[in-house]
């Protein structure tokens, strides 16, 4: 019988040992709708069954219920489980539609305890800065972020959406053990500037988001299709004459996986798995998901292997996206590029 475990991978130089595909959280708690919290937990389970090691949440997740959901989950798992949390995006429990940066050294050690609290944990594996506040120099972040490291209270440090420069000069303060971009087949700006960098310092690369938030399992094909309270509503690609648009970019997806047999999310994934091997670098996607038949689904995606014939195929999705990831991409790296 074929093991149905994952393989694993270093976490960047130096970086922790952990599954080949994580799991994003976030969606047991927040932005995607109602969840079952009872398959919630089973999923959490299941997901370590088949070697998912990398968990990923934030702070900002559900104002910290997140954190505060997968904290059994995670004492009960503590020496198998690699944890992720971040920082970087207040949220104003009065209007939770208010957003704000926070990069500065205060804030900074009164969320790691806030987390810490909520997680029920004494130290966090890999934390990373959420976004980037551009009015504070990233050097003096990371500089507040290392001295969680040699306080005990964090092992490993990681940025999300930075740009190639940002990332170099962070590195150039602490060692950065992962960057975590959205990247997927609807998503390649990170392909100019950032995975360089990635590459050249020996940093892993975590894409959130590698089914392009569920557009590309055919999942919903426009923002009305989802409920009210689904952030995803809000974005460019999914609403207008972007949705319909995009949602005929999944043909060639839907051909290579009746091909393999696979699901269209399934070569979504394997094409970001790929680009590891393709690219030369360590890359640990982070597809969220609440139910065990898909943690099932998206870590068999790890053992497809896409022919240069079908990755030509899937090449030129990307180029023909309708739409911005985010309305205001200012607070993405590539905003900033």
């Amino acid at each position: 019988m074929t093991d149905s475990r994952i393989a694993n991978v270093e976490l960047g130089t130096g970086g922790p040992e952990v599954g080949v595909q994580g799991l994003g959280c976030m969606g047991m708690s927040a932005a995607y709708g109602p969840t079952d919290a009872d398959e919630a937990r089973a999923t959490l389970e299941r997901a370590l069954e088949l070697a998912v090691t990398l968990f990923d949440t934030a702070d900002v997740y559900g104002l910290g219920e997140n954190e505060k959901f997968i904290s059994p989950f995670v004492r009960a798992h503590r020496d198998e489980v690699v944890l992720a949390t971040k920082f970087g995006i207040f949220r104003d429990p009065a209007d939770p539609t208010k957003r704000t940066i926070r990069n500065d050294t205060p804030y900074i050690r009164r969320a790691v305890e806030g987390s810490l609290r909520r997680l029920d944990v004494e130290v966090i594996d890999l934390y990373y800065m959420h976004r980037r506040d551009v009015n504070i120099p990233i050097e003096e972040t990371v500089a507040a972020m290392a001295e969680l490291v040699r306080e005990g209270k964090v092992k490993h440090l990681g940025l999300s959406e930075v740009t190639g420069g940002e990332l170099r000069a962070a590195h150039a303060v602490h060692p950065i053990a992962a960057v975590q971009s959205e990247w997927s087949l609807f998503s390649r700006d990170i392909e100019a500037g950032v995975v360089p960098a990635v590459r050249e310092l020996g940093v892993a690369l975590v894409p959130y988001s590698p089914l392009g938030r569920g557009f590309l399992t055919g999942s919903f094909v426009h923002a009305e299709d989802l409920t009210s309270d689904d952030f995803r509503r809000t974005m460019p690609r999914f609403t207008g004459d972007n949705a319909a648009a995009n949602a005929a970019l999944l043909e060639p997806v839907r051909a290579v996986a009746e091909a393999h047999g696979a699901s269209p999310g399934q070569i979504a994934l394997a094409w970001v798995q790929q680009q590891a091997s393709s690219l030369g670098l360590p890359v640990v996607p982070i597809p969220g998901t609440t139910r065990r038949s898909r943690v099932e689904e998206n870590t068999a995606a790890t053992r497809i292997v896409l022919t240069e014939d079908e990755l030509a195929v899937l090449e030129p999705i990307a180029s023909k996206v309708a739409g911005e990831r985010y309305a205001d991409m200012s607070f993405a790296s590539a905003g900033r590029e």
